[in-house]
C-alpha cells in the first residue's frame, strides 16, 4: 500500500476531481484547498498531525516518509503521527543526540533542507546515524512556537538530493495551513477539557450542597479544604466524590 492508498484508509484523501483540478499550480492549490477543508473539520489533535503527514507526503515532490517532532519544555523530543519506522527512528535519533534540523527548524530557522545525509556536517552525530538509518535527505519546517513548546514538520527521502525549490515552496505551503488547524484544536482540546473540569467540580458541589444543606460557595470552599489536605488537585477530589460519594487522599 502506497502513501496515497493509506491516507484514503484513513480518510484522508487530498484526490480531486473536476474541472478545478488541472496540472500545475491550479491542481496544488485544489489540493490545498482540499487539505484545508480537511483540517477545519477535524478538532482531533492527533487526526490533524496524521492528516498534515499524509498530505506532506502524496503533495510535497521528493517526499518518501514523513513526521510531526513536538518540543515541549525546549527539552523534551517526541514523534508522532510517523508514516514509517524510519520517519521514527531518525526522530529518535535527534531527540538522543540533541542535534538535527527538525531542532533547528524550531528552534532558529523555519525552513532546514539536508541535501546529502552522507555529506552533513552542521550535525555530524545525528547526519551519521540518520544516513545509516536510511534516510538519505531531510526536510524540516517549523509549525508552531507556543511559549517552550514547539514543533516541526520532518520529510525524509531515502533519495540523496530529493528536495528542490519547490519542494520547500509547497512544504512551507501545507506547513502554513497545518499550523493554523492544530493551533485551533488544541484550543479546542483545552476548552473541552475546562468544560468537563467545570461540570464535575459542579456535581461535587451539589453533593456536597445537598448532603450537607450548605450553600455553593460553602461546598466549593470545602472542596478547596480537601483538596489542600490531602495534596491531590481539586479536580480529583472532586471526580472521587462524584464517582464514590467520599472525600479525601489515599490512606
Amino acid at each position: 500500500m502506497n502513501e496515497s492508498e493509506a491516507a484514503e484508509q484513513d480518510g484522508f484523501s487530498f484526490q480531486d476531481a473536476g474541472p478545478a483540478a488541472a496540472s500545475g499550480q491550479d491542481k496544488l492549490a485544489v489540493r490545498l484547498g482540499a487539505l484545508a477543508r480537511t483540517l477545519q473539520q477535524e478538532e482531533d489533535a492527533e487526526a490533524i498531525l496524521t492528516a498534515m503527514v499524509h498530505a506532506a507526503i502524496e503533495l510535497i515532490p521528493g517526499v518518501d516518509e514523513g513526521s510531526i517532532s513536538v518540543v515541549t519544555g525546549r527539552k523534551d523530543v517526541s514523534s508522532r503521527a510517523a508514516s514509517s519506522e524510519l520517519a521514527a527512528k531518525v526522530d529518535a535519533l535527534q531527540a538522543e543526540t540533541g542535534e538535527g534540523p527538525c531542532l533547528d527548524a524550531v528552534y532558529e530557522h523555519r525552513t532546514v533542507r539536508v541535501p546529502d545525509m552522507a555529506a552533513e556536517e552542521r550535525w555530524p552525530g545525528f547526519a551519521r546515524k540518520a544516513n545509516a538509518a536510511g534516510a538519505a535527505s531531510m526536510l524540516s519546517f517549523q509549525l508552531y512556537v507556543e511559549g517552550d513548546n514547539l514543533g516541526a514538520l520532518n520529510l525524509y527521502s531515502r533519495t540523496a538530493k530529493a528536495f528542490t525549490d519547490e519542494s520547500e515552496h509547497v512544504g512551507l505551503l501545507i506547513a502554513a495551513h497545518a499550523a493554523v488547524a492544530f493551533a485551533d484544536a488544541q484550543k479546542t482540546g483545552q476548552l473541552q477539557q475546562a468544560l468537563s473540569s467545570r461540570d464535575i467540580i459542579g456535581q461535587a458541589k451539589g453533593i456536597l450542597m445537598e448532603r450537607y444543606k450548605i450553600t455553593g460557595q460553602q461546598a466549593f470552599l470545602m472542596l478547596i479544604r480537601a483538596s489542600q489536605d490531602a495534596n491531590i488537585k481539586l479536580y480529583d477530589i472532586a471526580d472521587q466524590l462524584v464517582n464514590s460519594g467520599e472525600v479525601g487522599g489515599p490512606h
